[in-house]
């Protein structure tokens, strides 16, 4: 079995639904894990693992204050996360973008416009096919 705690990687940490969650109601401001908890059909243990996972990761940090925890996001997690998130979307778009030539390349000599024709024209949501 796989101790949840030695999971690292802001990307994986952020990965599972209840954890995103979590960042959103944390991206409002600093809460308890009861405060957080009542959103959530999880238990409250349960909660505190999901943010331990976090707090693991460097997405949240957590002060006690008496009896209580408050957590909130982590500015730098954040911004690491983001950094993540931002190299896969750039590789993956330049990907998309080939395929996207590749197809036009391949369709260049059959273009279909939709509603060719002025709007309010009797020709409006008409196809026209172009060579």
């Amino acid at each position: 079995m796989t101790n949840i705690l030695t999971v690292m990687d802001p990307m994986e940490a952020a990965a599972e639904p209840n954890r995103r969650k979590l960042l959103q109601l944390l991206a409002a401001g600093e809460q308890t894990v009861q405060q957080l908890a009542a959103g959530f059909e999880v238990s409250r243990p349960a909660v505190s693992q999901h943010l331990a996972v976090l707090q693991a990761a460097g997405l949240v940090s957590a002060r006690r204050e008496g009896r209580f925890r408050y957590y909130q996001v982590e500015p730098a997690g954040i911004a690491e996360l983001r950094r993540i998130i931002d190299t896969f979307w750039t590789s993956e778009l330049d990907l998309l973008v080939a395929d996207a030539r590749t197809s036009a390349h391949q369709t260049a000599g059959h273009q279909t416009i939709r509603g060719a024709g002025n709007a309010g024209g009797a020709d409006a949501g008409t196809e026209e096919e172009l060579p």
